[in-house]
């Protein structure tokens, strides 16, 4: 059963002398996870067909919330949504793409188990418990989409994130409070000393072989603590992102003031990643220039991670902060190119 299929041809190939022939397509691991990973890979997957997701694992919230309490999984819906990103660009890829996206809304009657969970994170917890194998499972369920690419999860179990807010005492002081679950974490505003339960969990092998592999690694955009850093909180992980000869790119938000980051700048966000993974550096930094206001103070940040600013408009129209995926293919196809 064929798993990929051919790169969309919506974004013009490379001419030159430096061009090659398709075969010689970039090998791009995408690392992240919710709607930041499906920016990403909604553009990669323009550029490439020989693209690997790695999501993180540790959404406690919601439908996937659910299924992981009741059925000791992991949590499906930041996988299906990197499957989704992925659909091929035909009516059967859109049309699976909307059936897994589908949630159910409540209906009239008593019970109500299957009220707001989404169709693809049952289909995926099901293919689960009939291969017993999640990454098994996971490329059964690509093939069905005609995904183009693979998906992984960055580790084989369950992951959970904490990490301390402070507070205000009741003396006026402040304290540090612990934030237990990314559903908390992720609109307790700016976070302290972020960890990564169980600490011993183990890395999903084959994903640590993509990024060995790679010839580009894009980490990033999404949710700072909850999707960007975990990877770089994993130790398997951080090892493997600083030891790949791959390239590395990592991709700002649009927006840097969230619930998430209350009061950080973009360049603070680079800061974040020095402080937890001193030893990982980025070759360059993609940023749309609305949300860099202060660019000698980002570029100075990301000249201590060891990387070069390249800022592009690579937002969407509107007034939603949400990356255009065009945009963002030929921003990355102008990175890849120029390196």
């Amino acid at each position: 059963m064929a798993l990929f299929t051919g790169a969309l041809p919506l974004v013009p190939p490379a001419t030159g002398p430096g061009a090659g022939p398709q075969d010689t397509e970039p090998t791009i691991v995408a690392l992240g996870g919710g709607h930041g990973l499906s920016a990403s890979l909604s553009a990669l997957r323009l550029l490439t067909s020989k693209l690997t997701a790695i999501v993180t694992v540790a959404d406690d919230g919601g439908s996937s919330g659910r299924l992981r309490e009741e059925y000791g999984v992991l949590p499906p819906g930041d996988l299906r949504m990197a499957l989704s990103a992925l659909c091929d660009d035909t009516d059967w890829g859109r049309t699976w793409r909307d059936v897994m996206q589908h949630r159910f809304r409540p209906g009239s009657g008593p019970g109500g188990s299957l009220d707001e969970h989404a169709m693809g994170n049952l289909l995926i917890v099901t293919l689960w418990e009939l291969l017993g194998d999640a990454v098994a499972g996971l490329t059964w369920a690509g093939a069905l989409l005609g995904a183009r690419g693979q998906v992984l999860p960055m580790s084989t179990v369950p992951l959970t994130i904490e990490g301390d807010v402070r507070v205000t005492a009741p003396d006026g002081g402040s304290v540090l409070q612990t934030v237990h679950g990314q559903a908390r974490c992720a609109v307790a505003g700016s976070l302290e000393n972020v960890r990564l339960l169980p600490e011993a969990a183990p890395a999903c092998t084959e994903a640590l072989t993509a990024i060995e592999l790679a010839d580009w690694v894009i980490l990033g955009p999404g949710s700072w603590y909850t999707s960007v850093l975990p990877h770089l909180l994993f130790p398997e992980m951080r090892q493997a992102l600083c030891n790949t000869p791959a390239k590395r790119c990592l991709t700002m938000n649009l927006a840097t003031d969230t619930k998430e980051t209350s009061g950080m700048t973009a360049a603070d966000h680079l800061h974040v990643l020095r402080r937890y993974a001193p030893g990982f550096n980025v070759d360059v930094v993609l940023a749309d220039p609305a949300s860099v206001p202060d660019r000698q103070e980002f570029e100075k940040a990301a000249a201590m991670i060891g990387a070069k600013v390249v800022l592009g408009k690579v937002g969407a129209s509107g007034r939603r902060p949400v990356h255009d995926p065009l945009r963002l293919a030929t921003a990355y196809q102008d990175i890849f190119g120029n390196s």
